[in-house]
């Protein structure tokens, strides 16, 4: 993580991503506001489609949502305390000392992390926070549903994940993060899906193209034949879930 490019796994999906990715819980972001000094701007890194940046504007003045896929940005829906821009996070062209909170929601493990740092400390105000968070992979709430759907992720799209995914099956534990630790509370998201919207969520991971390169088909209709006969019908929906794990640091100023 300390030299490589910037490598694009998710433009290609990106209609996908925007139309499938679960969202953040709101006790997430409304947390996070009253664990800030200010509250006046927010840089949210890698914002892809916008969804942590939207979930911010609710609460914070204005929010800068950066991100180095353009065709990602052209997904985000438009929201008035929310400027989009097209940067990397390792050059985000915010001026120094200007953000009360720097966020990255299930992008850090993509990031040239020394270079990232540096440039939190830069656009950071003295005693700003720097939030980051992930989650792993989705449960599902019926057994008979979650172990042929763990078994086809393990067996199927494990192989085809890019090498970065191994930090978030580990929650991020083998990534620095150079700051003053704080305590976090547990999160977790939770949705209520039909089956086709499972299936697309699929279609959006990183994995998918690889697998489809490799494979010539579409995964996520192998895992509908494996599922839809255990599912019930079009309209039935089951509660999906995933922990997050967040990291809060405090960033003092540069020395």
């Amino acid at each position: 993580m300390s030299g490589h490019p910037y490598a694009d796994h998710f433009s290609k999906q990106a209609r996908a991503y925007a139309g499938s990715r679960p969202t953040y819980p709101p006790e997430l972001t409304a947390w996070l506001f009253a664990q800030c000094p200010g509250h006046a701007t927010v840089w949210d890194c890698a914002t892809g489609n916008g969804q942590a940046a939207l979930a911010l504007a609710e609460h914070f003045d204005a929010v800068i949502a950066t991100d180095a896929s353009a065709a990602q940005l052209a997904q985000a829906p438009a929201h008035p305390r929310v400027d989009y821009r097209c940067a990397t996070a390792e050059a985000s062209g915010l001026a120094a000392d200007s953000v009360d909170l720097v966020t990255v929601a299930q992008a850090l493990h993509w990031f040239n992390l020394e270079r990232f740092y540096a440039e939190v400390r830069r656009v950071t105000k003295p005693d700003g926070l720097l939030a980051v968070w992930t989650y792993g992979r989705l449960q599902l709430d019926d057994p008979a549903l979650d172990a042929p759907m763990q078994a086809f992720y393990d067996t199927r799209i494990a192989p085809c994940w890019p090498a970065e995914r191994a930090h978030i099956e580990d929650q991020y534990a083998r990534l620095p993060f150079p700051f003053e630790r704080l305590a976090t509370p547990a999160f977790h998201m939770s949705v209520s899906w039909p089956l086709m919207q499972l299936l697309e969520y699929v279609r959006s991971w990183s994995a998918t193209p690889v697998y489809i390169a490799r494979h010539g088909t579409d995964p996520a209709h192998e895992l509908a034949e494996q599922l839809a006969p255990l599912w019930g019908d079009s309209e039935t929906r089951h509660t999906v879930r995933w922990p997050l794990t967040l990291r809060l640091g405090r960033v003092h100023a540069a020395s």
